[in-house]
């Protein structure tokens, strides 16, 4: 299924509209233009397993290149907007895109990356505000003009290429075997999911406050078109503004992180309560643990509407649970639903209920297993040392009597001091909740008799100032919540922490700041 059946049955059906300023695209607008660019690429000469990709905000345009990709057996890779051009041209580069599709709200970024891809000749600009294409760049709507907007004689279903968001090093592609599928067919179990546990149908309105660009908010978006329903998306998230959302576009499921969640409640009390929230029916969120105390308020604010999944861009495995489950097993992310979970020490043994380890998942016999396009260094690491079909994301954690999945931390993350495993997760998940914390993140620093002590970085929430008398207070807080050995010795302050809008946090640009010398800023 894709928008094609839907421009047939519902042309005039929004397949996207933009939240802050109300432009929609029809299913049959959606339709033509995926087309033409489709056609575009083909007399490019792109063929069945060519990349391409996309480097923009949230547009509708968007889903043009999308669909475009998907309907002509491509690999699309999309590419995070708040890049540098530097670092915009590696993933183009890496990925072998021979065409990229580009927004002249990043023109600027756009004109200096035009000497860096030399090996993608097809540099698309999509020129909505009249700001011009910088050299080296055709217009997107002229160029595309040009082509039919009917579907190619064949259509096979392509794919993504999404990266790593490179918390931990550098972006890698996540690379899967194309299914082999015409674009009508369903592609995989994982769009199944989308109505069997979300209840996601052509009836749905689904809301997308993040950006386009990482893996959860394509997925559910382009999932939703697939089944016909209609989607909004912000421009950028806003707490507020998100709610008013709810209510304008009667939104009946959503997707979050949740950083969005402790800003929402966040708001005064008033802004909280302003909206009219009875249209939603499900509420998802992934992408990062969320803690324990900022997700009992938000389904005691929401109700039993919460839904949390955890997986990765990789499409190993996936996990997830209901509200009632959750309220029974706090912390929990659920049950593996497509795939066998493993817990494992460093030397791959399976460790008993209750003890973390590293996290495997054990696909089915005839699933195709993902790697990480051109390193082979780094796929062989993602597998088990004895079964080579397992995988891991290099999560840690642990599993139940019942096999629900608790996360403990990233193994990259996880503090070593005086020889005992410390996760910052949980330090992270006391302070978060605390009024004066707007985010956090804990990591490791140097400490010549223990090996690592914990640091807290902290931006606090508008209003509040940095000083002695604040970090004693929070270090105090999160000695009443957690062991004491676990508790800061530490912290400092950043006006922003290096999140992406995705609910990632870069902690690599962190601990590089205190493992190469570079201190920042100590209060």
């Amino acid at each position: 299924m894709y928008p094609g059946r839907y421009a047939r049955d519902t042309p005039d059906k929004p397949a996207v509209v933009m939240a802050g300023s109300g432009e929609s695209v029809t299913y049959l607008q959606l339709d033509r233009r995926s087309n033409r660019l489709a056609q575009l690429w083909y007399a490019q000469g792109l063929r069945c397993g060519d990349h391409v990709a996309i480097f923009m905000e949230n547009q509708p345009r968007y889903f043009d290149a999308y669909w475009a990709a998907i309907r002509s057996g491509l690999y699309l890779t999309t590419v995070n907007r708040y890049l540098s051009a530097e670092e915009a041209a590696y993933i183009v580069k890496d990925c072998g895109a021979k065409s990229i599709v580009a927004s002249a709200k990043l023109a600027e970024a756009c004109d200096e990356l035009t000497d860096l891809i030399p090996t993608c000749p097809g540099r698309l600009m999509v020129d909505d505000d009249e700001l011009g294409c910088p050299p080296g760049w055709d217009d997107y709507g002229e160029a595309t003009a040009r082509f039919p907007a009917e579907p190619l004689a064949e259509q096979p279903r392509g794919s993504t290429m999404l990266y790593s968001s490179g918390t931990t090093g550098r972006p890698k592609g996540i690379l899967r075997p194309l299914t082999g599928l015409a674009v009508e067919e369903m592609p995989d179990q994982r769009f199944e999911v989308l109505t069997s546990i979300y209840g996601i149908d052509a009836d749905s309105i689904y809301l997308s406050p993040a950006p386009l660009y990482h893996a959860a908010p394509i997925g559910f978006t382009a999932g939703t078109q697939m089944l016909g329903g209609t989607v909004v998306v912000m421009e950028r998230f806003d707490p507020e503004l998100s709610l008013k959302a709810i209510e304008d576009f009667g939104i009946t499921v959503s997707q979050w992180v949740p950083t969005m969640f402790n800003r929402m409640l966040k708001l005064p009390e008033d802004a909280r309560t302003r909206y009219d929230l009875s249209s939603h029916q499900r509420a998802i969120h992934a992408a990062a643990p969320c803690p324990v105390d900022v997700k009992r308020r938000m389904i005691e604010w929401w109700g039993p509407i919460i839904f949390e999944y955890y997986a990765g861009s990789e499409g190993n495995g996936m996990c997830a649970v209901e509200t009632d489950e959750w309220l029974e097993r706090p912390g929990t992310v659920g049950r593996c639903l497509t795939a066998t979970l493993h817990i494992c020490d460093d030397e791959g043994e399976e460790l008993p209920a209750g003890e973390p380890g590293t996290i495997f998942f054990e696909p089915p016999e005839d699933a195709d297993l993902f790697e990480y396009h051109g390193d082979e260094e780094k796929t062989l690491g993602s597998r088990h040392p004895v079964h080579p079909r397992w995988s891991t994301l290099g999560d840690v954690g642990y599993v139940d009597e019942d096999d629900y999945l608790f996360l403990t931390d990233r193994k990259a993350f996880m503090i070593i001091s005086g020889g005992v495993n410390i996760y910052p997760q949980e330090i992270e998940d006391a302070l978060i909740v605390h009024p004066k914390v707007a985010d956090v993140a804990v990591i490791g620093v140097p400490n010549e008799d223990m090996g690592e002590e914990v640091k807290a970085v902290v931006q606090l929430m508008p209003g509040f100032e940095e000083g002695p008398e604040t970090v004693e207070e929070l270090m105090a807080y999160a000695r009443e919540r957690i062991a004491h050995y676990k508790a800061p010795r530490s912290i400092d302050f950043e006006e922003q922490l290096p999140r992406l809008p995705t609910g990632k946090l870069y902690k690599r640009l962190l601990r590089d700041r205190y493992w190469t010398g570079r201190m920042s800023r100590i209060v």
